[in-house]
């Protein structure tokens, strides 16, 4: 793995950064610490991968800045050996953060190049989820379901009733819902077949999760 003692001593900037913006899982913040977020981005961006910022990856994605990444995996409650399903898996550094939780990890990603990239480089760092899929995030994974966590890495008009399907009873899914203007988290607990109990978590900024079929 390149890693040089410059991007580590980075990263723990990066992590004191967070902490300071509310962040308080160790776990996670250790994740963030150990995981080389510069290996996800274009060479061109990698003196830039540990500010606190978004960066485009191509085929006009993002990948989140950390806080977002820090703040959605916090807030999930992620413990060793839950099944999570990951919509949007774009750079592959959200995957990174939530398979370093051993969790087991199922990821969907829509656009296949990215698909193809972020597989290359979570093999290539020994961070691979269960299943890495192309395919449409909408659906879901019918075949595995259901899940205990479910993170929603793009934006969305409204709650996805396919996934939240998906989703265990008492599972926790978490999605910015809005326009490309003004999205708002959203962290949404299955209580029952027919019942959830939503809780909005401030405003965030995603790219609009992709709606046509392959």
């Amino acid at each position: 793995m390149k890693d040089s003692y410059k991007q580590k001593g980075l990263r723990k900037k990066l992590v004191l950064e967070l902490f300071k913006k509310g962040i308080r899982n160790e776990k996670v913040l250790n994740a963030i610490n150990i995981i080389p977020r510069h290996l996800f981005l274009h060479k061109d961006f990698e003196n830039f991968a540990y500010i606190d910022k978004p960066f485009p990856i191509g085929e006009d994605q993002t990948i989140s800045q950390p806080y977002t990444v820090a703040f959605q995996t916090e807030k999930l409650e992620i413990k060793s050996g839950d099944k999570i399903l990951e919509i949007g898996s774009g750079s592959g550094y959200q995957t990174s953060i939530l398979v370093s939780l051993n969790a087991d990890v199922y990821s969907i990603e829509r656009i296949y190049n990215l698909f193809k990239s972020s597989k290359k480089i979570l093999s290539s760092i020994n961070l691979m989820p269960k299943k890495i899929i192309w395919g449409d995030g909408y659906l879901g994974l019918v075949e595995e379901a259901p899940f205990d966590k479910i993170l929603i890495a793009a934006a969305c008009n409204e709650i996805p009733i396919r996934l939240l399907r998906q989703l265990k009873i008492g599972g926790k899914m978490i999605i910015p819902i809005g326009n490309q203007k003004k999205q708002i988290m959203n962290l949404i607990t299955r209580i029952s077949k027919n019942k959830i109990k939503k809780m909005e978590l401030g405003n965030f900024l995603f790219v609009p999760m992709l709606k046509d079929k392959i």
